[in-house]
């Protein structure tokens, strides 16, 4: 999953693809690069972040999704916690819904999701992108994750969604141990039943780790992929498409049946 951040203000790559000719190029070119799925947002959700305004979060990712849809067959998911976003995602070519609130901040996004027949990803958030840094504390970190997540999944059945996947959020109110710790007992989730979806690309906690700039983050990135993959990971929402399909064909293929 390619990321694509149509934003002035995300933490990696915001203000590069505001012009939606620039994101529709970017979108190509991690089609080229191997990506299977075009993960599209407005707003950003970077810690201490602000929620967005809806005619301008439409405004931005609207034009940039009817853009790669007239242009590529590629399947592009809506980033988004508005459900009328998503709506109106799907009718310009959208093809998934990612909601990092697990539809808490508007629950009619489960109805969006089951009345036009597409997949949605029920993330695990702590808080809200303004607060979720605000000294994240867990008794349990695996097993709220796995109880939260497992609420989300039987409220998104209830109301009829066919296709769900899960995100443990990792970076969204978590430190930089607990990042660490969910991707090393990922397979924990397993449970669940579900297509596991990470996010580590780039993120803070690799830089407090490691001392890093969000530039020279790709080595570290490949090796939570690598991880995650081992714990079950299936879907990988990356900035660096073309290293991370390499890296993840490469390590499937070491792992798998002999050539």
């Amino acid at each position: 999953m390619g990321i694509l951040n149509v934003t002035p203000d995300s933490f990696s790559d915001g203000g590069k693809f505001k012009d939606p000719s620039a994101a529709i190029d970017r979108a190509l070119k991690m089609a080229e690069e191997g990506a299977d799925i075009i993960d599209v947002g407005g707003e950003s959700s970077r810690p201490g972040s602000d929620p967005l305004p809806l005619d301008l979060e439409l405004k931005r990712v609207i034009p940039v999704i009817e853009g790669i849809r007239k242009k590529s067959k590629i399947s592009i998911s809506i980033d988004t916690t508005k459900s009328i976003v998503a709506k109106r995602a799907i009718d310009a070519g959208a093809d998934m819904i990612n909601d990092i609130s697990a539809a808490m901040f508007d629950p009619e996004m489960l109805d969006v999701a089951a009345l036009n027949h597409v997949p949605i990803c029920l993330m695990h958030m702590k808080g809200t992108p303004k607060t979720m840094q605000d000294n994240p504390v867990y008794d349990d970190l695996m097993g709220e994750i796995r109880t939260f997540l497992a609420d989300a999944v039987r409220r998104a059945e209830k109301a009829g969604v066919e296709k769900i996947i899960v995100d443990p959020g990792i970076g969204f109110g978590k430190t930089a141990e607990d990042n660490v710790k969910i991707i090393k007992e990922l397979a924990e989730l397993k449970t669940l039943g579900k297509m596991i979806l990470v996010g580590p690309s780039r993120k803070s906690f690799i830089g407090k780790l490691l001392g890093l700039t969000v530039e020279n983050r790709l080595e570290a990135t490949l090796a939570t992929l690598g991880v995650a993959y081992q714990n079950g990971a299936e879907i990988f929402r990356v900035h660096d498409v073309g290293p991370a399909r390499r890296y993840l064909s490469m390590l499937q293929m070491l792992q798998s049946s002999p050539l």
